[in-house]
């Protein structure tokens, strides 16, 4: 795992909330850490470890390099009154473009719960809404059959605050990653794959901040890869960056929810292959009839917020066959694929 830190100590004018500076109150010191919980390393070491992966493993790293980062572009800050309608009191964003940035702070003393959101300008798929309320603000992705792979990696905190009156306090805020990454390296064996197309679904659609909880819409949309540059020996990567999967034997009605569970875990990406397909891999590929294939791989392994889980296939005689093992993949082919009927899915 990897855990990277980012201090950001807010500060803002109290005119932003009362025109009237003597009720500002005394100075409160807001500390940021983003919080890099991630196997990237250990799952590039395992699965892209011969000698001939070195230069995939290189590129992989950097394409991943703005996702599973520690680095803030720009970070949104709410403050919400803890009675009632918990509506927000006071909302400021910043650009950071660094790996700290000091503020001031002044605010009423009270009691708030502070949500904060990062890396979320640069991001068109993920928009914040209803974040007017703070058990109604949630991350949610724009609606599509097909969508395009999130953009930057996505962090988020919550933290109920007791500001007393008549001192001065220090909150320690830690942000931890709201999505992932899922990537298919295919090994050609001389097939010519330029007009494979791959997909990934699965994987919910809204994160509520407040909650902690992910949000499912059945059937799942399917998730754009980006195709990467084949390396030196023709393997070429397909990368997809989501929200998460469910978790095995959750219970999988339209708009379900599952907990998030990646928060200071020792081990929060071990976990054993069920019998259940938790998300996929659809890859369609150009037969030389004029044809295409369809190759569905369902994963029964979840895939959790902070992970990356790369899955190798090679083609044989036109044929997609995974790499990994059999007990994690469940595969499904339909040979003359026609394209533009139903899409059908339980996921």
């Amino acid at each position: 795992m990897i855990a990277g830190t980012v201090f950001i100590t807010v500060l803002v004018g109290c005119s932003m909330i009362d025109e009237d500076q003597s009720d500002c109150g005394q100075e409160a010191k807001m500390d940021y850490e983003l919080q890099l919980v991630t196997n990237m390393t250990t799952e590039v070491q395992t699965q892209l470890s011969t000698q001939a992966d070195i230069a995939l493993a290189a590129s992989l790293k950097n394409f991943l390099s703005s996702i599973f980062t520690d680095f803030a572009h720009d970070i949104s800050l709410s403050f919400y009154d803890t009675k009632g309608d918990s509506v927000r009191l006071y909302y400021d964003e910043h650009i950071m473009n660094d790996s700290e940035h000091s503020y001031t702070l002044y605010i009423p003393r009270q009691r708030y719960m502070h949500l904060a959101v990062a890396n979320i300008k640069e991001d068109p798929v993920v928009r914040l809404e209803n974040a007017e309320n703070c058990h109604d603000a949630v991350l949610r992705q724009i609606d599509g059959d097909t969508i395009n792979s999130h953009n930057t990696g996505i962090f988020t905190a919550r933290l109920p605050m007791e500001m007393i009156e008549g001192i001065d306090q220090t909150f320690y805020v830690k942000l931890y990653m709201a999505n992932c990454a899922a990537m298919l390296v295919v090994d050609p064996q001389d097939y010519d794959i330029s007009g494979m197309r791959v997909f990934t679904t699965g994987f919910a659609t809204a994160f509520h901040i407040a909650d902690s909880v992910y949000e499912f819409k059945t059937p799942a949309p399917l998730i754009r890869t980006k195709r990467m540059e084949p390396d030196e020996n023709g393997n070429v990567g397909f990368i997809s960056v989501n929200f998460p999967s469910r978790e095995p034997s959750t219970p999988q009605p339209a708009a379900a929810n599952v907990t998030r569970t990646v928060i200071e875990t020792t081990e929060p990406f071990i976990a054993q292959p069920g019998d259940e397909v938790l998300w996929e891999f659809r890859i369609y590929l150009p037969q030389s009839d004029g044809t295409i294939t369809e190759t569905i791989l369902g994963i029964k392994e979840p895939l959790r917020a902070g992970q990356l889980k790369i899955v190798r296939v090679r083609i044989n005689n036109g044929q997609v066959e995974t790499e990994n093992d059999a007990t994690e993949v469940a595969i499904s082919v339909t040979l003359d694929w026609k394209p533009g009927g139903a899409y059908n899915s339980h996921l």
